[in-house]
């Protein structure tokens, strides 16, 4: 009887630990990642540079990231494509990985994250979310050859941006349940193996107690991001990390641009979609868990009004069209989306 399997993709390296960033010039210099050492970096606003400082490869050349437009990703692909590299180094947080992960899918070159964040988890999904004159899109690309987290770096990023991938790794619950939402009502597949990730991922986070500041804590996030992203790699989509929640940040993104970054709205998404859900006990947990880090909640922790979040709830769906989630299968009116936010921001803040 034969053996049957499926080959998953996963990086070479996975380095998370404080100090980590001390064996990036030796893990730039792999000959599997960079036979040569012709490496391009790219660095964002904040610790990028520093790190960028100490690495020491004689081929390579640094190339600033600043912003995370899709205009800036793919200048960036194409100065990597005109300059031959064998491969890039993204040094920085959220934006910077998923610039570099986009500018090098389109040169076609290996990738390595360095993040100096945990915003998200596109530190090693097969995605990145750019902005441009419309909003925000998600693109496809290869996932990073190798992943390096410094905790130490994680720790010196300004304000809650260091931690919101809270929001983002708790998305992932949401997210499966509208995927077998979909499932149920339109007899789309679920794949088990990427669904079993993603909530393994949450479920980590979820539970755990201590300081957002804490190594323990900082590598269970960090671990649960990298398995976030390598379950959308398995599924072949972004569909493990990614429901009405996301379709809700992508809304505020559009209409209000400035509000939020991409974790806190990843979380107030999960939690407003597993209240429409009914799932008064895995909402409290998600609630209790974004609270005790500081993270959003309501739409007044995130300066915005009632009616403006309503005003993005309403136009989430168009943001994924073909995408089926709590918000498409309700289908509520302006009025009814009024009122379930009123109900949310009172049971939250009971």
């Amino acid at each position: 009887m034969p053996l049957l399997a499926r080959m998953l993709s996963a990086p070479l390296v996975i380095d998370v630990r404080p100090g980590a960033v001390a064996g990036l010039g030796a893990l730039l210099a792999d000959h599997r990642i960079a036979a040569e050492g012709r490496i391009a970096i790219a660095v964002g606003p904040g610790q990028g540079d520093e790190i960028a400082a100490g690495v020491q490869l004689p081929a390579s050349e640094i190339f600033r990231v600043p912003d995370g437009t899709h205009a800036t990703a793919a200048d960036l692909g194409r100065r990597l494509r005109a300059g031959s590299y064998e491969a890039v180094a993204g040094i920085g947080g959220g934006q910077t990985i998923d610039v570099t992960k986009f500018a090098a899918h389109m040169a076609g070159i290996p990738m390595v994250a360095v993040s100096t964040s945990l915003s998200h988890d596109g530190i090693c999904s097969p995605v990145s979310t750019l902005r441009h004159e419309s909003g925000t899109s998600s693109y496809g690309v290869v996932m990073p050859v190798a992943v390096v987290v410094d905790l130490d770096k994680v720790r010196s990023a300004p304000g809650s941006l260091a931690t919101a991938g809270i929001g983002d790794v708790l998305a992932d619950l949401s997210a499966v349940a509208d995927w077998e939402l979909a499932a149920a009502d339109l007899g789309e597949k679920v794949d088990g193996l990427a669904a079993a990730m993603a909530r393994c991922a949450a479920h980590a986070v979820l539970d755990l107690p201590g300081s957002a500041r804490s190594d323990e804590f900082l590598t269970v996030l960090a671990e649960s991001l990298i398995l976030s992203g390598m379950a959308m790699a398995v599924a072949g989509s972004s569909r493990p990390g990614s429901g009405g929640d996301h379709e809700i940040m992508h809304a505020v993104n559009q209409l209000f641009p400035g509000v939020g970054s991409h974790g806190e709205l990843a979380g107030i998404g999960a939690l407003f979609c597993t209240y429409l859900r009914g799932n008064v006990a895995q909402a409290e947990l998600i609630s209790a868990c974004l609270a005790r880090h500081g993270l959003p909640r309501t739409p007044a922790d995130l300066g915005m009004s009632q009616a403006d979040f309503g005003t993005a709830v309403a136009y989430a769906p168009k943001t994924r069209p073909g995408r089926y989630t709590i918000l498409e299968r309700l289908d509520l009116s302006d009025l009814q989306i009024a009122e379930r936010v009123a109900d949310y921001v009172k049971a939250v803040s009971g």
